[in-house]
């Protein structure tokens, strides 16, 4: 009679885990469904710079010893690197949930029932214990896989504040290197306005020129030196700013020139699919979804019976000399089975909850995608038109500095001509000057953002 009960308990076990299967559902990775996400940039090719290793996008030796230094001691990236730790504890801890727990006890018992009587009772007991649910509806497997999910997010995320760490390094440098070369033109230009002003002096003692020229040539190189320690200043800050992305105190900041700055590979894309691929943050957003999902998976068995195996044994006996003798021996199985009826809706209230988690964070993965695919564009659109900028601009200096030459002669032989034409012409100069650092800064920056942006420097 107890076989035929072992044999109809194993084979409910058996239906209740083929059941299993209709429980929990089997994850898959959310499709990659908008081809145009790169705002129909033509390029099929698969390759994309994000492959590349970020010593060879930024080939200056100094920027690369100090994106070095970043990822060496950068504290956000530690931070990253102590979550993932973190996650990796509770992945491990996950596993061994598949395995029954042991417990070991001893204990002594003293009992008097009256003080008149002269016999106590005083059991010894040793005993170990041991419990096992069996994961019949998948809930143990569900909560491991979230447990991954929930590693390989903080994986993802640490990639991503390595990229987001390269990057703002790289981009730092070079705004900082565009403040060194702003403030060597302005220095050079000052020296100008001070040889202008000694040449009006000059042209004055010839009466070329009235005593409103030489005074305003002078205002104007005023004006001009009290722009310099603002620079100095852009200057002390922007290395600071780069100082606490190295993790160090601030301090001067070892850099090379603007005009050596370079792009050295070819700025390639690859494919609107390859961004969940490369791109750490939408990886961290696609391990979100499949966190949530198991959950989910998890909240939905908390409907159905829990199958645990209690099995408890050991040595007892009140006398100590006959404790080791067979009679102590003492053992028992218990298996229970617990299927829940009213909990006050806390199960269906833990269901709703999941699957709205659920819905969010699929939300948020289709919402990262669409963004990285704007950023993408944007970077790219952006590099193209500064080398548009930086033709047109050489141009117009080349243009400016004749126009200085000319306008500073006709001062010298033409009474038709006064200081106010040369400054301004000086000032168009000096202007666009400046704006060519700013597109070759935007064609720098607007490099960096399209590898960002395409998740790159992981490598």
């Amino acid at each position: 009679m107890l076989k035929n009960k072992s044999w109809i308990i194993l084979f409910s076990i058996l239906i209740l885990m083929l059941e299993s299967c209709k429980v929990v559902q089997p994850y898959q990775q959310p499709s990659v469904d908008h081809p145009d996400v790169f705002r129909h940039v033509p390029n099929s090719d698969t390759t994309s710079i994000a492959s590349i290793p970020w010593r060879t996008i930024f080939t200056d030796q100094k920027l690369q010893a100090l994106i070095q230094e970043g990822i060496e001691n950068n504290l956000d990236l530690k931070i990253a690197t102590a979550r993932v730790k973190a996650a990796q504890a509770n992945l491990a801890q996950s596993k061994v949930a598949f395995y029954p727990n042991l417990s070991a006890n001893t204990s002594v018992t003293y009992q008097k029932v009256n003080a008149n009587m002269i016999n106590m009772n005083q059991p010894y007991q040793l005993s170990a214990s041991s419990s096992w649910e069996l994961d019949i509806w998948g809930k143990l497997s569900s909560l491991k896989r979230a447990s991954l999910a929930a590693f390989l997010q903080s994986e993802a995320y640490q990639r991503a504040v390595q990229t987001e760490l390269i990057a703002s390094i790289a981009s730092q440098y070079y705004a900082l290197l565009a403040l060194d070369q702003q403030l060597k033109i302005s220095l050079k230009t000052v020296e100008n306005r001070k040889s202008d002003v000694a040449t009006m002096k000059l042209l004055k003692e010839s009466d070329v020129v009235t005593g409103a020229d030489v005074v305003q040539s002078q205002a104007s190189e005023l004006s001009l030196t009290a722009t310099i320690p603002d620079l100095k200043q852009n200057i002390r800050e922007m290395e600071n700013a780069i100082s606490i992305l190295l993790g160090r105190a601030p301090g001067n900041i070892d850099r090379d020139s603007l005009s050596n700055q370079s792009i050295a590979v070819d700025l390639n894309i690859g494919i609107p699919s390859q961004l969940l691929a490369n791109r750490p943050d939408v990886q961290q957003a696609e391990y979100q979804f499949r966190y949530s999902f198991e959950l989910t998976n998890v909240a939905r068995t908390y409907f159905y019976p829990t199958l645990s195996i209690t099995a408890q044994g050991g040595l007892s006996n009140s006398s100590l000399s006959d404790f080791f003798n067979a009679s102590s021996v003492f053992a028992n199985i218990l298996a229970g089975l617990t299927q829940p009826i009213f909990n006050n809706g806390l199960n269906k209230q833990r269901l709703a909850v999941a699957q709205a988690t659920q819905e969010e964070s699929f939300s948020t993965f289709k919402q990262s995608l669409l963004s990285a695919g704007a950023e993408v564009s944007n970077a790219l659109y952006n590099y193209q038109m500064a080398l548009e900028k930086i033709e047109i601009r050489k141009q117009e200096i080349f243009y400016l500095q004749k126009s200085v030459e000319f306008t500073q002669e006709l001062l010298k032989y033409s009474s038709n001509t006064n200081y106010n034409d040369v400054l301004a012409s000086e000032q168009n100069l000096l202007n666009a000057e400046l704006n060519s650092i700013s597109d070759k800064l935007q064609q720098l920056q607007a490099t960096v953002e399209l590898y960002r942006s395409l998740g790159g420097g992981v490598k």
